[in-house]
């Protein structure tokens, strides 16, 4: 009955020790992940870009997009209606800000300064100095 017990023992070791390697593996699996589409900054080329949101069904239009235009744009801020605010600052030229969200919020400080397009579709430009506030509703 010895060597049955030592053979036990070892089995037992070696079925703890292949846990542990599981373990770590699913676990560095999970760390090193890509983020989901759409739920992280994304820049494009030479300009930086804030996104959030679940991704557009079919890889679509955001919801909502707003580029700077001009050297500096006033304060532009995106908010999900009745819930988190996505974007709050001021922008440089090339500068992205969009949401895929459902109802997004915005507010320009100058709406000249920026290029807003909802649901893939161009908004026009208010006058120098117009502050604009509207509700975007995904399509």
């Amino acid at each position: 009955m010895g060597i049955a017990r030592l053979a036990l023992a070892v089995l037992a070791v070696l079925a703890l020790l292949s846990l542990i390697v599981l373990g770590i593996l699913s676990l560095v699996g999970a760390l090193d992940a890509e983020p989901e589409q759409g739920s992280s900054a994304a820049p494009a080329s030479g300009s930086s870009s804030a996104a959030s949101g679940p991704p557009a069904g079919g890889g679509g239009a955001p919801t909502v997009r707003v580029e700077c235009a001009q050297e500096r744009c006033p304060k532009v801020f995106l908010k999900v209606a009745g819930g988190d605010v996505l974007f709050d600052r001021e922008m440089t030229r090339g500068e992205v800000a969009q949401s895929s969200e459902e109802k997004v919020d915005v507010v320009l400080t100058d709406s000249s300064a920026v290029q807003v397009q909802e649901n893939g579709a161009a908004r026009p430009p208010g006058k120098a100095g117009e502050r604009q506030e509207f509700t975007v509703t995904r399509k």
